[in-house]
């Protein structure tokens, strides 16, 4: 059984706490759907109830930590080692407005420009997918590694097909070219969870043109503590604030690699 340190005590507290409401306010979705105004202002309604309480939770516990937190202010940090929280509180909001269960809430903790600790808590599922730097990845409180797969075309890779990533420069040369080179494409609809399943084996990579801090902070950490590689579209390792990400198990991630950097150098011959 997993020892949790004080810091993923701290995460996964925030994470359970936080998800009452959202698991209240999801019940009601489906009620919603026939309506003509329907429940989107109810899912964002829902989303700042769940950013307020994480941000007062997170501030209780380690008031000197910053927090920067999606589509709020950021709060600096007077930690001497300049720790701060990357959260999103409700990732996979259009899943959640559709009544679909597959949503989740994402802490990451930053310390000195380098993520050292993650959650990621799937409140339908009770699935809370955690890892501290050195210290491996887990599922509630069972060690998790990667897929061991390593034929490109027997491997499941995820994205995101909505408007805003369709519309990312590329973005449908990459749908192209994995898609033909793996097994099969899918957009679950939370990228947070994404990652995860990386971590727990159920996916083999991930691949995102355009993402945020928030959406991936807590993932890139467990991903690696569970054995996977983590990397922008060309290759580059240093993660923070990038706006893109491919991530795979470490049979796969290089042939992945091989696919969008061919892509990327393509694009940079036609300008």
């Amino acid at each position: 059984m997993a020892t949790r340190t004080a810091i993923i005590n701290v995460m996964a507290r925030t994470c359970y706490k936080a998800s009452k409401s959202l698991l209240r306010d999801f019940g009601e979705v489906e009620q919603l759907q026939a309506s003509r105004k329907g429940p989107k202002d109810f899912a964002i309604t829902a989303n700042s109830a769940s950013q307020k309480k994480i941000s007062e939770e997170l501030a209780y516990a380690r008031p000197d930590y910053g927090l920067i937190v999606k589509h709020a202010k950021s709060t600096e940090s007077n930690d001497p080692k300049n720790r701060k929280w990357i959260v999103d509180p409700l990732n996979g909001i259009t899943n959640f407005l559709h009544g679909i269960p597959h949503w989740s809430i994402s802490i990451g903790l930053e310390e000195e420009g380098e993520l050292v600790a993650g959650a990621i808590y799937d409140p339908t599922r009770d699935e809370l997918f955690w890892a501290e730097k050195g210290l491996g990845a887990f599922l509630n409180d069972s060690r998790i590694r990667i897929s061991e797969r390593r034929d490109l075309v027997n491997c499941l890779i995820a994205t995101e097909v909505h408007s805003e990533a369709i519309n990312a420069d590329g973005h449908n040369d990459y749908i192209a070219e994995i898609g033909n080179a793996s097994g099969a494409i899918r957009d679950l609809g939370s990228t947070s969870l994404d990652l995860a399943y990386i971590a727990a084996g159920r996916l083999d990579g991930f691949w995102h043109p355009q993402i945020l801090p928030w959406e991936m902070a807590a993932g890139i950490i467990i991903v690696k503590e569970a054995g996977g590689y983590i990397t922008d579209l060309t290759g580059g390792i240093k993660m923070s604030y990038k706006t893109e990400i491919l991530a795979a198990n470490a049979r796969i991630h290089h042939r992945l690699l091989r696919l969008t950097k061919a892509i990327t150098d393509e694009k940079k011959s036609r300008l």
